[in-house]
């Protein structure tokens, strides 16, 4: 990344600080719990501010990172549920100490990457303190590489050799690569069920009546169109690399998070995008970025994308929006939700297969943790071990860009990406 035009003058770095609290009563730390915490713990924390107020960064830094390691500890030991909220809310607070200090010790860009990465650190691990200042701050940091062209890059011509000769990549999704050197089509499996009803930006009172009162699947077309990611931010991997590439995201390896050798790991987008998107090595595991909050962490995202209305049908004005992005063969095993379910296919194209929540009995779910995941390879089913599975009926359908599926609460679904996908869920109730 080039580097030679950032400066950290001090007025660059007065706008970061005024992100901040102009003075350290305003940090409101006396809300933190010592009883939780221990008092040496919250010592630390009032250290740090008073040395980012000070302008020691130096000392900062280090007390924070000690801070830092100290409080990930205890958020990644047992359930995540079972944490302490304290806990996340002093990791946030290190993690601005960090960061503003990262950003001010030096004027070299190095310095605001790895700030950078401390926010996302942050925003993944805390809980939001000082109405979300590390989302402020990462994109204000992030704003400010964009305006030195450290924040853009590029296709190389060994990659985009590589799209062409795979055909696995959506051409709507390589826009600066030329048509003629990809091949347009995909693999559709052949329907052989019932096939999942399509229906043309229904009223809400004729959703309500047809399919939400009564529990039925169905594909929504016409209702998304207007979206900026569907027009005038028309997403792209160029797009999503320039908006979100330098930021840190939680990736899932392995085919199905049902198999022991599943893991996840931390890397920036355009890291992501490179090695399992745009050129994946073919003996390498899947990578997918799979049901994340990514427009909570990056809202230049959240503003391409809009609540589908059908949501006001709900009983809270709460939708949780996750995002999935990843390759051609990306798999989402049969499982249910307990929500109403908007998938919106923004990239790429979805294979499908629903089965109701009467066909249960002949799904064999998991015992446990994953009880709302089946046992069975919808793919490729062990009849021998799982010999109800053959009466269960199912319907099926290929969700394509510009779609929203509407899945019901409890309804089972397989999913598998059948190119470079890229999908919204909205979770409603």
């Amino acid at each position: 990344m080039d580097c030679k035009n950032l400066s950290m003058s001090d007025h660059v770095l007065d706008k970061v600080l005024g992100v901040v609290p102009p003075c350290k009563s305003q940090l409101h730390l006396e809300s933190l719990d010592t009883t939780i915490l221990g008092e040496a713990l919250c010592h630390q924390v009032r250290r740090c501010a008073e040395l980012m107020y000070c302008s020691c960064f130096e000392t900062c830094l280090n007390i924070s990172q000690h801070v830092l390691d100290i409080t990930w500890e205890k958020l990644n030991t047992g359930y995540w549920k079972d944490v302490d909220i304290n806990w996340r809310y002093v990791y946030s607070y290190a993690s601005l100490f960090k960061a503003v200090s990262q950003v001010s010790l030096e004027s070299k860009c190095k310095n605001v990457l790895d700030a950078i990465k401390t926010c996302d650190m942050g925003l993944l691990m805390g809980a939001p303190v000082l109405d979300n200042v590390l989302r402020r701050l990462v994109s204000h940091l992030t704003c400010m590489l964009q305006k030195n062209d450290a924040g853009h890059q590029t296709l190389t011509l060994k990659q985009e050799e590589t799209i062409g000769k795979s055909c696995e990549a959506s051409p709507e999704f390589h826009p600066q690569i030329k048509i003629k050197r990809l091949k347009t089509e995909h693999f559709s499996p052949k329907l052989h069920a019932n096939q999942i009803d399509r229906v043309s930006c229904p009223s809400l009172e004729f959703f309500q009546k047809n399919y939400k009162t009564s529990h039925q699947a169905v594909i929504i077309q016409d209702a998304m169109d207007f979206w900026p990611a569907l027009s005038s931010h028309k997403w792209s991997i160029e797009y999503i690399r320039k908006i979100a590439g330098l930021r840190t995201v939680p990736i899932e390896i392995g085919s199905k998070y049902t198999e022991e050798s599943w893991s996840q790991k931390l890397m920036t987008v355009s890291d992501f995008i490179d090695d399992y998107v745009v050129s994946p090595d073919p003996e390498s595991k899947v990578g997918y970025l799979a049901q994340h909050q990514l427009f909570d962490q990056i809202p230049e995202l959240q503003k391409d994308i809009c609540i589908p209305t059908y949501c006001c049908l709900g009983n809270s004005d709460d939708v949780d929006i996750n995002a999935w992005f990843g390759p051609k063969g990306t798999v989402s095993p049969l499982h249910q939700d307990p929500k109403h379910n908007f998938l919106s296919q923004v990239v790429g194209e979805k294979y499908i297969k629903l089965y109701s929540v009467e066909m249960m009995p002949y799904l064999y779910p998991h015992e446990g943790i994953l009880s709302n995941t089946s046992q069975v390879d919808v793919e490729n089913p062990d009849l021998d071990k799982f010999p109800l599975f053959s009466q269960a009926l199912y319907t099926e359908n290929i969700l394509r860009p510009g779609e929203m599926l509407y899945i019901p609460p409890k309804c089972w679904h397989f999913v598998r990406s059948l190119s470079v996908s890229l999908s919204v869920s909205f979770w409603w109730e």
